[in-house]
């Protein structure tokens, strides 16, 4: 069943055509990653399909329009984590996490010991739960971008859009992450849809690819079939040689010129 989907989306900033009838669909416990170049329109998408854009097309969630929903009900069913947020530097880690609970939370009301529950459990998953008492000033980038993906998934929402999940991450955290992010989407049914600048991590983990070149879609479908290198010397410029792993994964790597 599609839990979120976009058709026909346009989007317009400042007198510029950013997308031009884009199509995006993800179903439930499916992971879509979508790539491009630089200036591509990847994070306009995000942030249309997390309702922060004005736009025109559809834009649906369960069936139901997106432009219809209140904040509070849009953050009941979607969880956005963007690329470059601005982050509260004197609010305590546990207590920004523990923000994501408030779509969940009547008008007034406080948070009670299962919102702590959830928000000590995420903690623990992305390896946080030493810096709970930590100001975000007090953050590394690494650090803070783990915190930011925490809240999201602190909202339970059925939806997880992540805008370059894996920026400022250490190898080792980038596993971690895209793993807890994997791992929530097979077994609870989590559907996610994300930028990846890196196109491997986006062939290992993604379901399906949306490839996007000046806010317009020109390859979409499953890893190996977009992961070409025909298509990514057309779009990219990068001269690349495409393996693939024992699991029938595309890996994408770089050829030296002469090489």
């Amino acid at each position: 069943m599609t839990v979120i989907s976009a058709r026909g989306v346009v989007v317009t900033l400042d007198g510029n055509r950013i997308l031009t009838g884009v199509d995006a669909s993800a179903g439930a416990g499916e992971w879509l990653a979508v790539i491009g170049p630089n200036g591509a329109g990847k994070s306009t998408l995000l942030r249309t399909l997390a309702g922060v854009l004005r736009h025109e097309g559809e834009v649906t969630v369960d069936g139901a329009p997106l432009g219809g929903m209140s904040p509070r009900e849009r953050a009941r069913r979607i969880a956005y984590a963007p690329q470059q947020p601005v982050l509260p530097s004197e609010v305590a880690v546990f207590d920004y996490v523990l923000l994501g609970r408030t779509p969940h939370l009547g008008y007034l009301a406080r948070e009670g010991r299962h919102d702590r529950d959830v928000t000590r459990d995420v903690l623990r998953r992305l390896d946080l739960t030493g810096l709970a008492g930590r100001r975000m000033g007090a953050l590394s980038g690494g650090e803070a971008q783990r915190v930011l993906i925490a809240r999201a998934l602190a909202q339970e929402a059925a939806v997880l859009l992540l805008d370059e999940p894996t920026t400022a991450l250490d190898l080792g955290h980038q596993q971690q992450v895209l793993e807890l992010i994997d791992g929530l989407r097979r077994d609870d049914g989590l559907t996610v849809i994300s930028t990846l600048h890196d196109l491997t991590l986006a062939g290992q983990y993604a379901d399906r690819l949306l490839l996007l070149v000046d806010g317009r879609t020109v390859a979409e479908g499953p890893p190996a079939r977009v992961l070409e290198a025909a298509t990514i010397a057309r779009h990219y410029g990068a001269r690349v040689r495409v393996e693939t792993d024992p699991d029938g994964r595309p890996q994408v790597r770089l050829v030296r010129p002469g090489g």
